[in-house]
């Protein structure tokens, strides 16, 4: 569908919503008794969040957790990612705001990841429908308004038997305000103690209800400023992780430049002459570069979001229901400006520049573009329809339950970029230059001068005036174009679902629910003609496009075995099965099986295995080429860990035995693994399988008759996943090539003459195996009400006892690496909230703990465990303690029907420890875990009904 037939098919699901308003007064008072009728039926058959079937204690029978709209406003959050967040259960962010250097289609949006499986594998409903996703398969949660929500519900579940792809960690399921009466205006001021991070939140909410039918408005604005990185004190300074970038602002040449690993490098005098050779000297450290005064440590975001739900009785069984939503993102990131490295590229300075030092000589030189850092500009917008009728008949006296949909999901990207050079224009005006009669220096020769060129002089220190200065207007205009990447995604679907009762069992009724859906999803991300042609120094990158679609059925059965006999106040089992065909890779059938035990009334025993899948996405399947500089260890270094340099496979490949491999600036590594100079190239499989999966959870839930108000849930969880979508790794290529002497995997490699890797081809592929397992404990307290206030306490906690991946040691063997206690894969996290309420008065408190945290031993800092070992190979560790952030929040219910609530998230400023090592799971590019605190955050909240 295009973009018009979008905006008409909303314009066509608006308009029952305003004949809802036109025609409610209307039949309010004639179908007021059977309207009334209908809602005591709805209120008796609720479905729930991992079940088809509608019941009364459908709830009860899996781990889920209900965060209502009361909780959600005691917590000082303004986005659905940072609530989920909260739970004990996420894992480390997808893509924190602190991934500076995050580039690409999901840069700027918000995702949850359940269990540390990964966000993509967190399926995300709105109304029990499908959230669009992007093509690499991310959920964007920023797309809805806080304002418009009822309440949240997360299965930590598999269930992919009932909702298809993606199912697999679990469901949050985000239902908003349906037949809401009256309006309700809120503001949201927050600031972080630093002064800066400026956050700013006003919502407006509107509706109209009669006995047949409602409109629900929200509208909402958000915004929050970014933070620099040189403002706090784990990021500031580059040495907290590492030492500076020898690639500096101050521009050096390379003098004389062989061997590579003994090079001099030069870089001018205060004060003195540019050209002149004698006013040089050795650059040393301290001119080095610390590229983090330039970056944001947080990206800045601002959207403008617009949910509507309307929905009207046709008859006092036919209900229907819209939802509309528009959200306009933007995310702004900055980082430092690029560090360019003449031998990278290919463009010496000509011998023959007015501005080169040694005349008659190209010179290679390195300098950072202070003058003009990368800055990325996101914006997403979404346009969301899902639409539908449901209704419900009795037949052969029993109640039945329908609804049959259709879902227009569609987000368009454009990304804008500034910053990176133009290497057609860096090569001419690094080309010969001359100086013209008026003493201006020009591209080219006085014989043959280049139009529209403008010389430059990289070897001139930032801040030094001078021609060729790149402080120029005119030369930064030459040198950096705008770059656009633009992207769509679209997601389509039509589904019908009935459910009711079977017949009777002696237990009570058996319930059925089935159903169909029809999917397709279509995606394309562009990236700049720049980027697709590799002629600017930004990331090379080619266009990613695809669709698939799919035919699903399943069908959901709940017996009761037994009710009110001895020991069985309850027995019953509910069954599930999912077959799924899809366009691209077959058919897969996925299925699920559970059962819930009452022995007596206050205790329930419940337990679920279920199978379940991923989708390979259209990134996954048909993405362009994009490339990356990895980190890695070269085994043909010299000085590498596992190192045979001078073996055959080394030697053959024009190594020499004595080569050290080379990092960032061509400089010898010292510390591994080492981020290559050179852009890698990863790349997509269309011969990609569906992730399989098998999840068991068997819980108890206890309230014990004897203490009113206390509820008690203790549920274990396991995941096995296998055929993981999965990087083909340098590391493993490497080991395959060199240590293993497999040739088939040395092809894609290609080095310098000096023995670095210059370019290297790897992909996706089915190779990843994982499991995990765990315990969450529950434990939720009303006490009684006293004279001084009534108290409640709400305690979660989730230990994780295994998280295991498979890998490959130095040997090629596979082995299991074990990650509990790693950055991100927490061996504990708990959470403890207390809320106390007098009268108009209320205070809430919780705690949010973190338990100690591991990482690899990098050379910096304490190695707490410098002699462990993993598999029978060194595996030396740095363990940081355990850290716990405070939230307080003071509440007032004024008289005119108005709250005003202050607070403090990480109330007593708790920073969290320095972390050396670059993990994936630090979801950061600083020293620093990305989902901790940055800082204290206060903030003012106002919210006025009417």
């Amino acid at each position: 569908m295009n973009h018009r037939n979008l905006r008409t098919a909303m314009r066509v699901g608006m308009l029952p919503a305003g004949i809802a308003i036109a025609l409610a007064p209307a039949f309010a008072s004639a179908q007021e008794a059977a309207a009334e009728q209908q809602g005591a039926t709805t209120l008796d058959r609720i479905e729930v969040t991992g079940s088809r079937i509608r019941g009364a204690d459908m709830e009860t029978q899996q781990p889920i957790i209900t965060l209502s709209r009361q909780d959600i406003e005691k917590q000082g959050f303004t986005s659905v990612a940072d609530v989920l967040q909260n739970l004990t259960s996420a894992g480390s962010p997808a893509i924190s705001r602190s991934d500076a250097l995050a580039s690409g289609e999901d840069v700027g949006g918000y995702y949850i990841d359940i269990r540390n499986l990964g966000a993509q594998r967190t399926l995300i409903l709105v109304n029990g429908k499908r959230l669009g996703a992007s093509t690499s398969g991310l959920q964007d949660l920023s797309q809805i308004p806080m304002s418009s929500i009822d309440r949240i519900e997360v299965l930590k579940d598999g269930a992919s038997a009932i909702y298809g792809s993606d199912a697999i960690a679990g469901v949050v399921n985000i239902i908003t305000r349906k037949r809401y009466e009256g309006a309700e205006a809120s503001g949201y001021l927050g600031q972080y103690g630093e002064g800066d991070g400026d956050t700013q939140d006003f919502s407006f909410t509107m509706g109209s209800a009669g006995d047949r039918g409602g409109v629900t408005l929200s509208v909402e604005y958000y915004k929050q400023d970014p933070v620099a990185a040189k403002d706090r004190w784990f990021s500031e300074d580059g040495n907290t992780g590492g030492a500076w970038s020898p690639v500096s602002q101050n521009g050096s040449f390379c003098d004389p430049c062989t061997p590579t690993a003994s090079a001099v490098w030069w870089t001018l005098n205060d004060g003195g002459t540019p050209g002149n050779r004698a006013d040089y000297h050795r650059i040393t450290p301290a001119e080095y570069a610390n590229s983090n005064e330039q970056m944001f440590l947080m990206t800045g975001i601002e959207r403008r979001s617009v949910f509507a739900n309307a929905n009207y009785d046709i008859t006092d069984n036919i209900t229907f229901n819209a939802d509309i939503l528009y959200n306009h993102r933007t995310t702004d990131q900055q980082i430092a400006g690029y560090p360019y490295q003449s031998g990278s590229f290919g463009t010496p300075l000509s011998g023959t520049s007015v501005f080169n030092p040694i005349p008659g000589q190209n010179t290679a030189f390195r300098r950072r573009l202070w003058e003009v850092p990368r800055t990325t500009k996101s914006d997403l917008e979404t346009y969301r329809f899902a639409g539908g009728f449901n209704g419900y008949f009795e037949l052969g006296g029993r109640g039945w339950d329908w609804d049959v949909g259709a879902l227009l999901n569609r987000n368009t990207t454009t990304k804008t970029a500034h910053g990176d050079a133009s290497l057609l224009a860096t090569e001419q005006a690094l080309g010969p230059s001359f100086i013209d009669a008026n003493g201006i220096a020009q591209c080219g020769t006085a014989a043959r001068p280049i139009a529209d060129c403008v010389p430059w002089n990289p070897l001139l220190p930032y801040g030094v005036a001078g021609q060729g200065s790149l402080a120029n207007p005119e030369l930064q205009k030459f040198l950096f174009p705008q770059y656009t990447d633009t992207g769509l995604t679209r997601t389509t679907s039509y589904t019908a679902n009935i459910s009711g009762g079977l017949f009777d069992l002696p237990a009570g009724e058996v319930g059925m629910a089935v159903g169909v859906e029809h999917r397709q999803e279509e995606g394309r991300f562009v990236p700049d003609a720049f980027a697709q042609s590799g002629n600017s120094t930004g990331l090379a990158a080619t266009t990613t496009a695809g669709e698939y679609s799919l035919d699903e059925v399943y069908a959901e059965l709940n017996v009761p075995l037994l009710a009110d006999v001895a020991f069985a106040k309850e027995l019953t089992i509910n069954i599930a099965g999912r077959y799924s065909d899809y366009s691209n890779f077959g058919d897969t059938t996925n299925g699920k099986f559970g059962f819930t035990w009452r022995p007596i009334d206050e205790l329930l025993v419940r337990g679920t295995w279920a199978e379940g899948f991923r989708a390979p996405t259209i990134n996954d399947l048909y993405g362009g080429i994009g490339s990356s500089f990895e980190s890695y260890v070269d085994p043909c270094g010299r000085t590498s860990p596992g190192s045979v340099a001078g073996n055959a496979a080394c030697t053959g490949a024009g190594v020499a035995p004595t080569y050290v491999q080379l990092g960032q600036g061509l400089v010898p590594c010292t510390s591994f693994p080492c981020q290559t100079p050179d852009q890698f190239i990863t790349g997509s499989n269309p011969n990609l399988l569906p992730e399989t999966s098998k999840s068991k959870t068997a819980g108890i839930v206890w309230s014990p008759r004897w203490v009113e108000g206390l509820d008690l849930s203790l549920d274990w969880y396991s995941y096995k996943i296998e055929n993981m979508i999965i990087s083909d790794s340098v590391d493993r290529i490497l080991r395959d090539c060199y240590v293993l002497g497999n040739p088939a995997r040395c092809e894609g490699i290609v080095r310098a003459p000096d023995g670095h890797i210059t370019d290297l081809f790897f992909g996706l592929a089915n190779l990843g195996q994982m499991e995990t397992e765990g315990w969450d404990l529950g434990v939720k307290y009303r006490l009684p009400e006293f004279s001084f206030g009534k108290f409640s306490v709400d305690w979660q906690t989730s230990y994780v006892s295994k998280y295991d991946e498979q890998g490959e040691n130095s040997d090629g063997d596979a082995i299991t690496i074990g990650r509990v206690g790693e950055t991100g894969i927490f061996r504990v996290r708990s959470n403890m909230g207390v809320n106390w309420e007098l009268g108009d008065f209320s205070v809430s408190y919780m705690a949010r703990y973190y338990s100690s945290m591991k990482e690899p031993c990098v050379g910096r800092g304490v190695c707490t465990l410098p002699d462990r070992y993993q598999n029978d190979e060194a595996a030396p560790q740095k363990v940081s303690g355990s850290n716990t952030f405070h939230d307080l929040q003071f509440a007032y219910q004024a008289p005119w029907n108005a709250t005003v609530a202050i607070g403090a998230n990480n109330v007593f400023d708790h920073q969290g420890p320095l972390m050396y090592a670059n993990t994936s799971g630090r979801s950061s590019d600083f020293p620093y875990y990305g989902g901790f605190d940055i800082g204290r955050f206060v903030y003012l909240k106002y919210q006025q009904r009417f």
